[in-house]
Formats: structure tokens, sequence, C-alpha cells
């Protein structure tokens, strides 16, 4: 099955009122851990490569590796750049074929985030490719915390219900990430902390109350950081303290009142490392990467089937 647009995903989504995981990758054993998951559950799905993952693996290499997957399954599979910090970035993308992209300029001045989202808009819209943006700001790592140079915010500004009918009007956006609470990285939340779903709720009946529709909200920072596995991987020398994340409850919540892209991106990594380390702890003599790898792998594809049957609900969605 060729490639296709998030809008094309989205409308479905909307009409169906799941989401679609929006998993992050950068090496082999993600996207066959993630691609075989998604096939197997019959859920659409979204590939997101970061800046960071474009200067690990090399833009030719993920490339390569999207296409395999897209030639061994079966399942609508769309591409997207995860924030984008540049229009260069976001036009690089969308001549190489990605079906989607976002250009993140939250961090810019209202009027600055508008101008620089409806250039890269413009340009998508004439390569049929679909734009997100993102209005607020997330506490944690702005970009990949693998690059070099990601600004880091102590401080969220969530997003205004008036302020997003504005920007989606001026930009031309397609789809708008908010922030409601959710943050990047693994210690997101303590003690009873929640998503401001009233928020939610209330900036999608402002954008419904203008005339913009059904239009599709996007969380950011929504890993639940499981306990089990933050577990895992403290037992086997980890020492990942304090971790917390967006209850998964929340989630199903948000994609049942308007989201309908959820970002997934620190619970792979958790994932991924428990398995390592878990191999290394009882397997010290244990050198090749296959049998090291290939576990952790499981541990990711685990991971992502329960994301799509238990929490976003696009499990069995593939082919409406």
């Amino acid at each position: 099955m060729p490639l296709t647009t998030t809008k094309q995903l989205f409308a479905k989504a909307l009409k169906g009122k799941y989401a679609i995981g929006a998993f992050n990758v950068n090496n082999m054993e993600l996207v066959q851990a993630i691609a075989e998951a998604c096939e197997e559950e019959k859920s659409p799905l979204i590939l997101q490569i970061s800046k960071g993952a474009r200067q690990y693996a090399n833009p030719v290499y993920l490339k390569k590796l999207i296409e395999a997957a897209v030639s061994l399954t079966n399942i609508p599979i769309a591409v997207h750049l995860d924030h984008g910090d540049s229009f260069e970035l976001c036009k690089d993308c969308i001549d190489e074929g990605f079906t989607s992209v976002m250009i993140d300029a939250s961090h810019e001045p209202f009027e600055k985030n508008v101008e620089i989202c409806r250039k890269v808009v413009e340009y998508a819209h004439k390569h049929d490719c679909v734009v997100e943006g993102e209005l607020g700001k997330l506490v944690g790592a702005q970009f990949d915390a693998g690059e070099a140079g990601g600004a880091h915010s102590a401080k969220g500004v969530y997003t205004d219900p008036d302020d997003a009918v504005r920007f989606v009007k001026e930009s031309g956006v397609d789809s708008l990430a908010v922030a409601i609470g959710n943050s990047h990285g693994a210690y997101k939340f303590k003690g009873s902390q929640k998503l401001d779903l009233d928020r939610l709720r209330a900036i999608k009946k402002a954008l419904m109350d203008a005339g913009l529709g059904d239009y599709p909200l996007v969380l950011h920072g929504a890993s639940s950081v499981p306990s089990e596995i933050v577990a895992e991987i403290n037992k086997y020398g980890g020492k990942i303290i304090d971790a917390a994340g967006v209850p998964e409850e929340d989630i199903a919540e948000a994609r049942r009142n308007g989201v309908v892209k959820v970002n997934i991106d620190t619970d792979l990594r958790l994932a991924l490392t428990s398995g390592i380390r878990k191999v290394f702890a009882e397997k010290p003599q244990e050198f090749d990467p296959r049998k090291y790898l290939g576990p952790a792998r499981q541990k990711v594809k685990e991971l992502v089937k329960h994301k799509v049957h238990d929490v976003l609900g696009c499990a069995g969605h593939a082919f409406d």
C-alpha cells in the first residue's frame, strides 16, 4: 500500500472517535517492532522522524527502512516530520516524500509563529503534504533530546481556546498540537496531576463554533511512562527515579474529544532499554547484538500493540 497522508487518516479517526499512534523511529528495530505490531492489530500508523533522528541515522537509511515497512505491510502508513524547527527542514522533508510535516514555532511570539507556519503551509500544500502546527508551550525538551542545542522549557504555557481559533485561521495548518498539561520526557507528572481535559473540550468547541468543523487536534508529550517498565529498568541496573507520564485514561478521554494523533517516543525508548538491560543483567557474557536487540524489539512490539488496542482505540481501523 502506498504512503497515505495524515489528513486522510484524521478524517476517519474523527468519525470513529479513535486516535492514531505517531511513533518516533530512529533505527531498524523500532521500525520493525512498530510496523509489525500495527500490522497484526490492523491499525493505521504514523511513523515520525525528528531532526535528531535524521542526524543520528541519516535520512537515506531512514527512508529505506520505511520503504521496507511499507512493502511488508498492508496497513495505511503516513510519514511525518516531528518538531521541524525551520522552513528549510520542512522543505527538505517534503521534497524527500514525507506525507506530513510539523513546523514547531511555538517558542516564537504568536504573530511570528503564524508567519512561519503559513510559509510552510503554502509550500506543503503545493506538494500534497499536510502540516501540523503547535500553539502553547510544553514543559521539557522542545525538540528531540538527542539533538544538539535542543531548547528545554521549564515552564509550560497552556493553549488558549480563542487563540487556537485565530491561529488555525491565520496559519492554515491542517492540525494543531495543543498544550493541556502534557509534557516531553519521562518526568511529566507528579502526584495526582492530570491533563486539563476541560481545556481540551473548550478548544474543540471554540474551533467548532468558529466554523472550522470537527478540527483535528494533536497531543505531544503523551507517553504514559509505564511504571512496570520503569521498575524493570531499575531492577536491572537503571536509575530512573520518580518518572511518571500521562495517565492512559486521560489519553483515552482525549481521543474521544477530538485528539486524533498521539505522539509516543519516551515509552518506546523505555521499552527498548528495559529489554536490553534485562539481557545484560541475566547474561553478562552476551555480546551478540541480535541476542539483546531481539528481545528489546519484542518489548517495543508488545508496548505498541497495547497502545493501539487498549489506549488509542485504533486497532482494527486500518481499512475504515
